[in-house]
């Protein structure tokens, strides 16, 4: 998958910007606060619809103005694609292929696939599980539409049992066998998309230690361990011993929304014992295993967004960093740096076709 050319209108900071990219390697620089990571959002944006800094779409229309687009050419391997997206504040997000609206945004997730690798990663071992189920979920929806539509399904159905809990609290009464209504639905879809993550987890395990190794130069041992409560109970059994505690709390405390991942190094928690270098060349290999996975799964080469990473790594690492991902022919890489010289001396030796955007 290549991204040939990008139009930013009224996006952010851009107000009118078009780029032509490099098959290969694509590079911004410029000092902080220009946009830089804004043009890798717009990436985000044509492959997951919506933005990886977590912004409300609305906040992405530049001040003042009254919409956002984002238009792309997209070779797929096969032919040219064209990519619209259009935001109005007073109407709803439209995603456009070759002029056809979809559907459903999420029926758009996995034609351009993507991984980024930016210091916000950090979050993932620092943050709470909810990070890290949203990190596992979009690895998995990129390359399974079924995981991602029971997702959403499951989604809306603790909704549903939430609200009817909360109104049980409001009216100060309980129905038990109507609250029982949701235990089917949730059992199925929430059995499935379990299964679907352990597998998953378990599939880029070796992977995740091999690229630690090349990354780090190091010996220790690297895991992830997929922690859920459907690993020793059904989920009937869940709600049931919950039902109670649920009515209480006036939420669904219990389920595959409250799964969690661990990160370990030598079979402790890496949060409490790995130095910084060493979670970060953790987390990068997190993200090569992706990359890998995906290409496995669907046999796209995703779109590689690294964002400000000579903040977090030394240049030497960076340049090993790019040349593997650009060796294993990774897909199409973009980068943004404060440091222009800098940026050139690490392409050069890569000595592949690239370009360098001054923003």
């Amino acid at each position: 998958m290549i991204v040939q050319k990008l139009s930013l209108t009224q996006f952010k900071n851009h107000i009118d910007r078009q780029f032509e990219f490099s098959p290969q390697i694509n590079c911004f620089v410029g000092n902080n606060g220009v946009g830089k990571t804004n043009v890798l959002d717009a990436l985000h944006y044509l492959s997951m619809g919506k933005s990886f800094l977590g912004n409300t779409d609305m906040n992405n229309i530049a001040t003042g103005e009254n919409f956002f687009g984002i238009e792309s050419q997209i070779d797929d391997g096969e032919k040219e694609n064209t990519i619209k997206i259009l935001l109005q504040k007073e109407g709803k997000k439209i995603i456009r292929k070759n002029d056809k609206p979809y559907d459903r945004i999420a029926d758009h997730i996995g034609f351009l696939p993507s991984v980024m690798i930016s210091p916000y990663d950090s979050n993932l071992i620092t943050d709470s599980g909810e990070s890290r189920r949203r990190f596992l979920d979009s690895m998995i929806s990129q390359t399974d539409s079924e995981y991602l539509f029971n997702l959403i399904q499951y989604q809306k159905t603790i909704q549903q049992r939430n609200a009817l809990l909360k109104s049980f609290a409001k009216n100060r009464y309980f129905d038990a066998e109507n609250l029982e209504i949701y235990n089917a639905p949730l059992g199925q879809l929430g059995t499935f998309i379990f299964q679907k993550r352990e597998a998953f987890i378990a599939s880029v395990s070796d992977l995740i230690q091999s690229y630690y190794q090349i990354i780090s130069n190091g010996q220790e041992t690297v895991s992830v361990l997929y922690q859920s409560d459907l690993s020793t109970q059904s989920f009937d059994e869940i709600l049931l011993q919950n039902k109670e505690k649920d009515r209480v709390l006036t939420y669904t405390s219990r389920g595959i929304h409250k799964d969690d991942l661990l990160f370990e190094m030598n079979g402790s928690s890496m949060k409490k014992t790995a130095s910084q270098g060493q979670q970060k060349s953790f987390l990068i290999a997190l993200k090569l295993s992706q990359i890998k996975r995906i290409i496995e799964i669907t046999g796209k080469t995703p779109i590689v967004l690294l964002d400000d990473i000579f903040d977090k790594l030394d240049d030497l690492r960076v340049a090993q960093l790019i040349e593997l991902v650009n060796h294993e022919k990774f897909g199409q890489i973009f980068i943004t740096d404060t440091h222009k010289e800098r940026t050139e001396n690490v392409v050069k030796k890569i000595n592949e076709e690239s370009k360098i955007f001054e923003i």
